[in-house]
This record gives structure tokens, C-alpha cells and sequence, in this order.
């Protein structure tokens, strides 16, 4: 059950509590997989409801900028998921072409003939086309719909940060959110879309030396520098989609096809194909998963806008 927010200190500690639950989360099987990526969202998701249940318990003032700079940053959120979405559409195609490509291994495992065995190398080959094509569709999404977002994290000199006590601490939140969501989506983006050191998405940096909200500050940073290790310590310069589930799907087509090329009628094995069917099983399920998740994301951020916008015509 989520803690109900009451102030602005109850918001950073929760904001605190759930950067850490996710950097916790790193040390299990499941980063850089769609599992770690729902739970990235619904904390994000978590993040932008407590805001609103926060903004009714501060009573800040009806036509002040507050409710502009709310909806700049759900706009920002909302550009940025939609992006994200649209590179999740690609492994929704990808898993349903690869039913094709299962079949045809099934046919061949069931009759190895030669006919079979080529339509099974040709099925395999196109496969390995089609996620090409992905990660260059999604080059272009992350060049034309994320860079411009600048998911960088912001800071604020020290003779700035009354600046942040505004709107009753109000900017100060939003201000959280933004650097919070700039991270969450820049995770997001790196393991489902695409990465790459060449964008600026992917040269986040975090500076907590500030006095200002420094305990979550602290694990914005520690859980950066968490996914930098995993994404990019042990395989620079690595590029492309991060996600170990498409990972897993390509490495086994490559293998296989390179094992029907090389062996011919005697690679003819059930355990590879099975195996290969259960991980495009597993990346479908978490693909269908992450688009509902960012589905039910858009209709908080209309409700949420709507919402505070009646609040303000209401007092």
C-alpha cells in the first residue's frame, strides 16, 4: 500500500525510498529486462498520483504559474513515453512474425527434408532482418523524439535553491519529478529503444553536492551510476537495444540458423526450438505488459491535468 503523502518532506522520502527499491532491484536477474522496466514505470506512475493528492493538501494559490509548470512536465512525460512506445511496437510485430519462423522450425524438426530446412533458413534469416530494422527505426525515434526532450538531470546553483521553497515547496516537488522522470525515462529509453554514447539522453549526470534535497539526490545518483555499470561497464561501446529478453530471441535465430547452415537436415532439434518459442513467449507477455502499463499512464496524466485544472476553477 502507498504511504500517503502530506508534505513535501513525506514526497522526498518516498521519492528516496523508491530510487533505492530500484537500484535494489539491479542486483537481481531481472535489470535490463521488461520486468525491471514495468516496475520503472509504475514507480514513475506512483510518483506523478502522490503529486497530485500533494498539490490538494498544499492549497496553493488559484492562476499562480504552478499549474503551467505541471503541465510542462507532464507534457515532457508524456512525449517521451509515447516515443517509447512506438519502439515497443516493433517487438509487438517482431512476435508476431516469429510465429512464422516457429513454425517453419517445427515443420523442419518434424520433416527435415532439404525443402524444409531452407524455408526454416530463409524464415530465420528474415527474422534477423526484421530486428535490424528495429533498431534502426528506433535510431531515428531516439534521435527525433527523445533528444529533443533533454532528459538531462537539472541543477540549481546554491544561491538558486530558494527558488525551489516557490508555491509552498511546490516547485521544489515538480523539480523533483523532473530530474526523477528524466532518469526513469532515460533508463526506460536505453533498455527498450536504443543506446548509444553518440546521444546526449545517454550522458546523464547527477551532481549531489547541493544541500537541497540531497538524500534523494544521493540515490538519483547511486542508481545512475548502477546503470551505467551494468549497461555500458562491461560492454563499451555498446549499441542497440539493451533488453536481454530481444537479446536472447536474436542470439538464439543466429545460432540456430548458423547450426541449420553448417549441419544441415542433422541440426533438426526440438530443445533449441522450444527454447527459442518460450523467449518469444516471455518477450511478448512483457511487451503487451510495459504498452498496457504506459496506457493506463496516459489516462492518469489526462485525469491528473483535469483534475488540478478543476481544482483551480473550483476555489
Amino acid at each position: 500500500m502507498k504511504p500517503s503523502i502530506t508534505s513535501t518532506n513525506s514526497f522526498y522520502s518516498f521519492l528516496s525510498h523508491g530510487l533505492e527499491e530500484l537500484e535494489r532491484r539491479i542486483s537481481s536477474n531481472t535489470f535490463m529486462s521488461i520486468d525491471f522496466l514495468c516496475h520503472v514505470i509504475a514507480f514513475l506512475r506512483s510518483l506523478h498520483s502522490q503529486i497530485i493528492v500533494l498539490v490538494q493538501k498544499l492549497h496553493l494559490p488559484v492562476g499562480d504559474k504552478w499549474l503551467d509548470e505541471y503541465m510542462d512536465e507532464t507534457s515532457r512525460i508524456w512525449d517521451a513515453c509515447h516515443a517509447i512506445k512506438l519502439g515497443l511496437s516493433g517487438f509487438e510485430t517482431y512476435c508476431s512474425r516469429g510465429e512464422s519462423l516457429i513454425s517453419r522450425l517445427e515443420e523442419f524438426r518434424c520433416r527435415p527434408t532439404a525443402f524444409s530446412l531452407q524455408q526454416a533458413i530463409s524464415a530465420a534469416s528474415a527474422s534477423m532482418r526484421q530486428a535490424l530494422t528495429i533498431e534502426q527505426d528506433n535510431v531515428s525515434i531516439a534521435r527525433i523524439r527523445i533528444e529533443p526532450l533533454s532528459l538531462q538531470l537539472r541543477e540549481f546553483h546554491p544561491m538558486e535553491y530558494s527558488k525551489l521553497n516557490g508555491f509552498n515547496g511546490f516547485r521544489g516537488v515538480l523539480y523533483g519529478l523532473r530530474n526523477a522522470s528524466s532518469l526513469l525515462l532515460t533508463i526506460t529509453t536505453w533498455v527498450s529503444l536504443y543506446f548509444s554514447p553518440q546521444f546526449s539522453y545517454c550522458c546523464t549526470d547527477v551532481d549531489s553536492g547541493g544541500a537541497f534535497t540531497s538524500s534523494y539526490m544521493s540515490s538519483l545518483e547511486r542508481l545512475r551510476n548502477r546503470v551505467v555499470c551494468e549497461v555500458v561497464g562491461t560492454r563499451e561501446p555498446f549499441r542497440g537495444v539493451v533488453m536481454c529478453e530481444l537479446r536472447m530471441v536474436r542470439e538464439l535465430v543466429e545460432k540456430m540458423k548458423e547450426e541449420m547452415e553448417i549441419l544441415g537436415r542433422a541440426a533438426a532439434s526440438g530443445e533449441g526450438v522450444e527454447r527459442l518459442k518460450s523467449w518469444f513467449d516471455v518477450l511478448r507477455a512483457g511487451t503487451e505488459n510495459l504498452v498496457c502499463q504506459l496506457d493506463d499512464f496516459f489516462d492518469e496524466i489526462v485525469e491528473g491535468r483535469k483534475k488540478l485544472s478543476d481544482l483551480c476553477s473550483h476555489r
